[in-house]
């Protein structure tokens, strides 16, 4: 299962907006399955854990703040090609940039804002699952 998972959170920002279900909707309907899922709000210190990679980045800590500021939707995503499939479907970082059709398009409003997480990489995607659920709250 491990290459064929990717991890993503939507974010406090789409959260707030009312978009967990039409986000969920796009995930479906680009044949991922859902094998672990749960609406939840990270502390500071538990966001700034899962950032760390950024930790030396100029925008480090105003990502740990807005990660932490409200409640989001942590996911188990699994397809073949999962992780470069869901990079696709959420389009580029900035909104402006990403694709016509993409969940950045359609419910982001900026770089930092926005709306949904996704593993960069195989292993990225391994260690992020990890980090939200215990291997008995994933169902493949």
């Amino acid at each position: 299962m491990a290459n064929n998972i990717t991890f993503t959170m939507i974010k406090p920002d789409a959260v707030k907006a009312g978009n967990i279900g039409n986000i969920l909707a796009m995930i479906n309907n680009a044949g991922f399955k859902i094998v672990a899922m749960k609406f939840t709000k990270l502390s500071a210190e538990k966001a700034g854990e899962f950032y760390e990679v950024h930790k030396e980045r100029p925008f480090y800590g105003e990502l740990v703040e807005f990660m932490s500021s409200g409640p989001i939707v942590a996911a188990v995503l699994q397809k073949d090609n999962a992780v470069e499939d869901f990079r696709k479907l959420i389009g580029a970082t900035n909104p402006a940039e990403a694709a016509e059709g993409t969940i950045r398009a359609l419910y982001a409003s900026s770089i930092g804002e926005n709306a949904v997480h996704g593993a960069d990489s195989n292993e990225n995607a391994k260690r992020e699952a990890s980090f939200h659920f215990a291997g008995t709250e994933m169902f493949s």
